[in-house]
């Protein structure tokens, strides 16, 4: 069985390469909540805007920086390239889990600008 680290990445790596029933169905539990600002409540419709992300995005590249656990609290910082070369985002995504399954779910993100006074980059 997989820590609770190594299923959000997984979790996340599914949904980028277009395997969201998969995901949804081996990580996440539908009676759980997420706190994305742009869709309502439930998963199950997180999980269809995830889908429609796919059709809109199907080419999309995700690598992960960092990940971070501490009990059930689970937190994987990333770079999410939408169209490689145009369209880039850091992403920090915190699950929350329970008996192996998601059960609540933040995320977080900010586009990277070409012109960004910070030469450090943000990752």
């Amino acid at each position: 069985m997989l820590d609770n680290k190594q299923a959000a990445v997984d979790f996340l790596q599914m949904v980028v390469a277009g395997n969201i029933d998969a995901a949804y169905e081996k990580y996440v539990d539908m009676n759980g909540k997420h706190h994305n600002a742009y869709y309502a409540p439930g998963f199950d419709v997180l999980k269809q805007g995830m889908k429609d992300n796919h059709v809109q995005f199907p080419n999309k590249v995700f690598t992960t920086k960092n990940v971070i656990g501490d009990g059930d609290l689970v937190a994987v910082h990333s770079r999410m390239s939408l169209k490689p070369g145009e369209i880039e985002v850091a992403v920090v995504h915190i699950f929350r889990f329970k008996d192996g399954k998601i059960v609540e779910m933040w995320d977080v993100g900010q586009k990277l600008e070409s012109n960004s006074p910070n030469t450090d980059g943000i990752f």
